[in-house]
């Protein structure tokens, strides 16, 4: 168990990026002033972040150098910059090498099970954590899981769907799904396999007023994460399809804010059940925009990190952030959480 001093910097890596300047934004608002850094130093300052107090430094994953410059001192070093294949490995190293705990926002199940199986070693022994997929896709999935699994000797099934009324993608997502080819992987029998081609189709009942919704099975960076500690013997997780036929679309729009905090109009609901022997229990989120909800995740973590004794090394999101008190803080603020 690892510690950093409250005083030690954060360091926001892809803080130009749409997700990267939501988290910015949630650390300042519960008082923690972070470095905006990421490869583009005009975006950066195309924020505003020099005016609000916010210290830029320009960073490139090809220049290790600059990284080190970018994270010395940092207690947390939370990775906004996607594709995550081609920059956590980087981010990572650097972070491990300087001594700063690290976060990422990674959808990618891919990064994810290289981030486990290459990082966890290193961090133990440099006494930090290294905590990937802490977002919407990944960490919420893996917070509401584990909840419904408190107490459960064992956990025989894990189905999550998603179900968003629309998916504007931002530009770092169109890029991530291009760039993000590996074979979907799910849990059956408690080992991950490759999703069947083609993907399993149903119809989910959500609750209401939302119903019957067409779904596909399109497991994301929740799986690796929630198998890492959970183990359970099956898993699977869906997409409603007018969410995919919105990203499939070229023409399908970035997301517009609508509000003064910059989020867009988008509703979505994670539904999870959860079985174990006899027992079967349920447990749903639901809220406002995928990009923006990222945010209090992070800065949640942010916070244990830098205030909290901590597991060291490679671990999952609900293995660092107690779901309980997660989940109820997140529900004072901007999720609407149900456990049945």
């Amino acid at each position: 168990m690892t510690s950093r001093a409250a005083g030690q910097p954060v360091v926001v890596y892809g803080a130009s990026g749409h997700t990267g300047s939501f988290v910015v934004d949630e650390l300042c608002r519960r008082g923690i002033v972070p470095v905006a850094s990421g490869r583009d130093v005009g975006k950066l300052w195309a924020r505003g972040y020099t005016e609000r107090g916010i210290a830029i430094v320009e960073a490139s994953i090809d220049d290790r150098e600059s990284l080190r410059r970018a994270f010395a001192g940092a207690g947390v070093v939370v990775n906004c910059a996607g594709p995550f294949l081609d920059t956590a490995d980087a981010v990572i190293g650097v972070a491990i090498e300087v001594g700063a705990h690290y976060v990422d926002v990674t959808a990618e199940q891919a990064s994810v099970g290289a981030t486990f199986a290459r990082y966890d070693d290193a961090a133990r022994r440099a006494g930090v954590t290294v905590a990937p997929a802490m977002g919407f896709f990944g960490g919420l999935a893996d917070l509401l899981a584990s909840a419904a699994s408190r107490d459960l000797p064992a956990v025989d099934s894990i189905d999550i769907a998603i179900f968003l009324n629309s998916w504007h993608p931002t530009a770092g997502t169109r890029r991530t799904g291009e760039r993000n080819t590996a074979r979907r992987l799910v849990v059956a029998d408690g080992h991950l396999v490759p999703l069947a081609d083609p993907p399993p189709k149903r119809k989910w009942t959500f609750p209401a007023p939302i119903g019957d919704v067409d779904v596909t099975a399109v497991p994301l960076s929740e799986v690796p994460v929630i198998n890492r500690h959970l183990r359970p013997s099956n898993m699977m997780t869906y997409l409603n399809d007018v969410s995919l036929r919105d990203l499939a679309d070229p023409n399908t729009p970035p997301p517009v804010a609508v509000d003064g905090l910059g989020r867009s109009a988008q509703r979505f609901v994670v539904d999870v059940h959860v079985n174990g022997g006899s027992v079967r229990r349920r447990a749903i989120a639901s809220g406002r925009d995928i990009y923006a909800i990222t945010a209090p995740l992070v800065a949640q973590a942010t916070q244990q990190l830098l205030h909290s004794r901590s597991p060291t090394g490679a671990i999952a999101p609900a293995e660092l952030l107690p779901a309980d008190a997660t989940l109820d803080s997140l529900a004072r603020d901007c999720l609407e959480v149900q456990l049945t």
